[in-house]
């Protein structure tokens, strides 16, 4: 049975695990905090609803964890990212802890709000977030950001350690739409032009790119027991990455085969 006891603008939810050796009393405690501008009858409905997911979450052995978020992030990238992600993705991800750190790094998983990172996310949209530009970071570039803290808390919740994800409550500010730089026809047609003299290796590469839409981690990875000159296909079936932290690495992938008659 679940107690809720009122503290501030926040409220404190008990609920008894029963008692140990010693026969001490056991307890496990969140607080929950009321979004800004919801009504005393959405306060005490969503109440009611994390005191129902909190008990059914002690019920499945869920405790309570003081861990600060950095300090599991870190935990993350060994147990599951490096062993999980592309080389290129872990990379990209080791950069977003420059930002995300110092905001959120010292804080505990289980105080950390979806308003405070909603502010997180705020901050990265405004004009100066970009020391390169002096501009706001690019919605992609924020989805990113978030989509690495929302990966950790995911990573806590299989764990055991969380009950809930706060990230599916935050919103990426729309900005504005860039338009990505496409080659034209003409100007496909003029570069295979250009690489006529050049060795068959560089011609099939850029004739290969330009007509089957692989991508270049694709390409780099084909080998050539990868082509069926049998029935005129190739198939993908790895990626080759680099980076500077490990080099050249090799991912596979599931198999897409492309006919080339």
């Amino acid at each position: 049975m679940a107690t809720i006891r009122k503290q501030g603008d926040s409220y404190q939810i008990r609920v008894s695990v029963g008692y140990d050796s010693k026969g001490k009393h056991k307890e496990q405690t969140i607080t929950w905090k009321p979004e800004s501008g919801m009504t005393e009858r959405q306060i005490q409905k969503e109440l009611q609803r994390q005191t129902a997911l909190f008990e059914e979450s002690v019920a499945h052995g869920y405790k309570t964890t003081a861990v600060k978020f950095q300090t599991f992030a870190e935990e993350w990238f060994e147990e599951y990212a490096k062993l999980n992600l592309r080389s290129t993705t872990y990379e990209r991800m080791r950069q977003l802890t420059k930002r995300v750190y110092p905001a959120i790094g010292h804080l505990r998983m289980d105080k950390i709000t979806a308003r405070q990172l909603q502010g997180f996310v705020n901050s990265l949209a405004k004009e100066g977030a970009s020391e390169k530009t002096g501009k706001a970071l690019a919605s992609k570039t924020i989805l990113h950001h978030l989509s690495f803290i929302s990966d950790v808390f995911s990573y806590a919740v299989k764990m055991d350690m969380l009950s809930d994800n706060p990230c599916r409550k935050v919103t990426v500010p729309k900005g504005e739409a860039k338009e990505k730089p496409i080659y034209s026809q003409e100007e496909v047609a003029l570069l295979l032009t250009k690489i006529n003299g050049e060795p068959i290796k560089y011609k099939a590469f850029f004739f290969l790119i330009a007509y089957s839409g692989f991508r270049r981690s694709e390409m780099l990875g084909l080998e050539w027991k990868d082509v069926d000159f049998e029935h005129d296909t190739i198939t993908i079936k790895r990626t080759s990455n680099y980076t500077a932290g490990r080099g050249t690495t090799l991912t596979r992938q599931k198999q897409n085969a492309l006919s080339v008659c």
